[in-house]
């Protein structure tokens, strides 16, 4: 999604990013037992990290998919590494947790859903469009908002919401 000129934006801590995929951990516990957590890359490997280690899952694969390449522009979706056979082997994704940062329109959701069609989809945060594509999430923000991860910024002077506050 391109952040429009008038997106909402919604600034993510590592804080509260931590403690929103320790939220996600805390719902899945009763979804499992998972075999192996598939995390979609990139932005599913911090919430996958922290979910592993609530859950106890010891696999942890990845999928590479493309579609941010110009980080504000969502492009065509390039699957860049696909599934390791050890997870392949383990048939249509029954006992899989895939997790992710973020569904957005579903897109890259689809392409995995495909792959893993009885994984169990989680994703710390979910907008809109891609809210029905996933089992579990934290939480939904609208389709207008941009998400700037922990990973995304720097420290840095943040001016008050109110536009001509003193401060």
């Amino acid at each position: 999604m391109s952040e429009p000129a008038q997106a909402k934006v919604f600034p993510v801590s590592w804080d509260q990013f931590h403690r929103d995929a320790r939220a996600l951990a805390w719902r899945l516990a009763g979804a499992g037992p998972f075999e192996a957590i598939v995390c979609i890359t990139r932005g599913g490997l911090v919430p996958a990290a922290i979910v592993a280690r609530e859950l106890g899952t010891r696999i942890i694969e990845t999928v590479c998919i493309a579609s941010y390449h110009e980080y504000t522009e969502q492009g065509e979706l390039m699957v860049l590494k696909g599934l390791s056979p050890e997870v392949i082997k383990l048939g249509d994704g029954k006992g899989v947790l895939v997790v992710d940062d973020l569904v957005d329109t579903g897109k890259t959701a689809t392409v995995v859903r495909n792959m893993l069609p009885n994984a169990h989809f989680a994703t710390v945060y979910a907008k809109p469009l891609g809210r029905p594509l996933v089992d579990t999430f934290i939480t939904e923000v609208s389709q207008d908002t941009w998400i700037y991860f922990p990973w995304d910024m720097g420290l840095s002077f943040q001016p008050p919401i109110a536009k001509g506050s003193q401060g």
